[in-house]
C-alpha cells in the first residue's frame, strides 16, 4: 500500500516530467509515463525484463518498446541508466543535469544516488585542459550498503 507522501511525490515527479517533456517539444506517451511512474515505484535499479510484467496487460508491450520509453526517459533527463547492471532508475526532475555518483550494494542490489559536486572538480580541469567539454558524468561504485553490511 503506497503512502500519501509518495503517491504525492510521485504526482509530482509525473507532472515534471510532463512539464519537461513539452517544453522540449517532446511527448510524455501514456507508455513513456507508465515506464516512468514504475521506475519511481521501484526500491531499486529495475531492468526492462523486471518492467514488463508490471506494464498494464492490455498493452502487451515488448521488450523493444521498453528500452525505447527507457531511453526516452534517459534522453530527457527523468532516469539513469546504471551501466554495471544494465538497469534504470528514476531520478528527480532536472537532477540528471548533473554529475552523479551510484553507491550500489552488491548484496540486495539496491542503489543510492549521491550529487558528485565537488568531488569531480579535477576531472573537469584536466578535460578541460585538454579542450574536453564533459556534458555529465556517472561514477557507479560497488560494495555494501550499511543494512547488508550489518547483517553480514
Amino acid at each position: 500500500m503506497r503512502s500519501m507522501s509518495h503517491a504525492h511525490d510521485r504526482t509530482h515527479h509525473v507532472a515534471e516530467a510532463e512539464k519537461r517533456c513539452a517544453a522540449a517539444g517532446e511527448s510524455l506517451t501514456p507508455l513513456r509515463r507508465r515506464v516512468f511512474e514504475l521506475l519511481l515505484d521501484q526500491h531499486g535499479p529495475a531492468k526492462a525484463y523486471d518492467l514488463l510484467p508490471l506494464i498494464d496487460a492490455e498493452k502487451q508491450a515488448k521488450p523493444p518498446t521498453i528500452y525505447r520509453a527507457l531511453d526516452f526517459l534517459v534522453r530527457m533527463g527523468l532516469a539513469h541508466r546504471i551501466e554495471s547492471l544494465n538497469a534504470f532508475v528514476a531520478c528527480d526532475v532536472g537532477a540528471c543535469q548533473r554529475s552523479t555518483i551510484f553507491l550500489i550494494c552488491e548484496k540486495c542490489g539496491g542503489a543510492e544516488e549521491f550529487d558528485a559536486g565537488h568531488a569531480l572538480v579535477d576531472l573537469a580541469e584536466a578535460a578541460r585542459r585538454d579542450g574536453f567539454t564533459i556534458n555529465r558524468t556517472m561514477i557507479e561504485a560497488s560494495g555494501l550498503c550499511a543494512q547488508c553490511a550489518k547483517a553480514a
